[in-house]
């Protein structure tokens, strides 16, 4: 039988379906073109979400409960096919938090990993297992899976950034743990800018062995990362697919810097249309800089400094740049690697073991 074959429903057949459903059995016959497609399909939906209006929602939620009483004030960005799931993707969260000057988001850890891409404002610090950063705009940062991490904010100004997690991911696995710290900032053991000046050198310490499986640098500035952008600009390594797009790696083995999300930055070079590419791996697309469209499945999304968007899995993207833009993204790329899932079609799809 193939897949697109569908059994006729008889009344004997339907006498047996209800007959097993009591001791919990489904026949797979009914089930198995739902779940084994031909191709990805989801109810992921492509979304763009306007950094104005969220960052009015949020001043506004500033004034309404403190970052200490929230333990994290952030609005979760849901897409809107996977309402009440906490979910921008299937395997992916996202949320914008606020901190406004003098407050603390308390100290805890969990099973999940998490990324921080600074959105507005400088000066406010993280806190990762006793190191302390500043983060300015434009910095990614990492908190590893099961490190204790907490955030503060010194400057005249609310910071806002967004978080990416695993959530669903971890979800999957049923693997959640979460706990608390005894007090609301965590003891600083070692110097600012410690884990930049080890490992982040293009050295490592002699005997340095890895205890983590996410980079041990948690925080790649935006100065340095739009620097090596414009350097492979000058060079004329326009992709004509992505423009330039670098990922963020983990300097110990130069593979990806997170354990289950893949953080990448990409420079659309001013009057640049990418050709039609899509890849099995949700995209969610941060705009650091510039102006211009991205058209998915037909649709065109106009976008601006600081909005959001997301790509589903398999869906057909082009970007057009007005002027330079700049493209913060991440997706659960790496795991589908890990997994011999991931695909991507820049013009030459083929079928499955063709």
């Amino acid at each position: 039988m193939s897949l697109t074959e569908k059994p006729v429903e008889t009344a004997e057949r339907k006498m047996f379906y209800d007959k097993i459903d009591s001791g919990s059995y489904t026949p797979l016959w009914t089930v198995l073109s739902n779940i084994i497609t031909p191709e990805p399909k989801s109810g992921c939906l492509p979304h763009l979400w306007h950094f104005d209006e969220a960052k009015a929602y949020l001043l506004e939620a500033g004034s309404l409960i403190t970052a200490k009483e929230a333990e994290r004030r952030v609005l979760v960005l849901e897409n809107p096919g996977l309402r009440g799931q906490s979910r921008i993707t299937t395997s992916l969260y996202a949320g914008l938090q606020i901190v406004l000057p003098g407050e603390v988001a308390p100290a805890h850890r969990h099973s999940q990993s998490a990324l921080r891409f600074v959105m507005e404002g400088n000066g406010a610090h993280t806190s990762v297992d006793g190191e302390r950063t500043v983060m300015n705009f434009g910095d990614f940062v990492i908190t590893p899976p099961g490190a204790w991490h907490d955030h503060g904010n010194d400057s005249d100004a609310p910071m806002i950034w967004l978080d990416g997690l695993d959530i669903p991911i971890v979800s999957v696995f049923d693997a959640s743990f979460a706990e608390e710290h005894h007090a609301d900032q965590q003891p600083i053991t070692r110097q600012p800018e410690d884990s930049s000046w080890r490992y982040g050198a293009n050295m490592l310490p002699v005997d340095y062995e890895a205890t983590r499986i996410a980079s041990p640098i948690f925080n790649y500035p935006y100065e340095r990362s739009r620097e090596g952008l414009e350097h492979l600009l000058k060079q004329g390594e326009v992709d004509p697919f992505h423009g330039i797009k670098m990922r963020y790696v983990n300097p110990v083995d130069g593979g990806w810097a997170m354990p289950t999300i893949s953080p990448c930055l990409q420079l659309l070079p001013k009057g640049f249309k990418s050709r039609p590419y899509r890849s099995t791996d949700a995209t969610v697309f941060v705009v650091t800089e510039g102006t211009g469209r991205s058209v998915i499945n037909g649709k065109t999304y106009e976008w601006g400094p600081k909005d959001l968007f997301v790509v589903p899995s398999w869906h057909t993207v082009t970007h057009e740049a007005d002027g330079d833009a700049v493209l913060f993204s991440y997706s659960d790329r790496v795991c589908q690697e890990k997994l011999g899932l991931w695909r991507e079609d820049r013009g030459n799809a083929v079928p499955l073991g063709a």
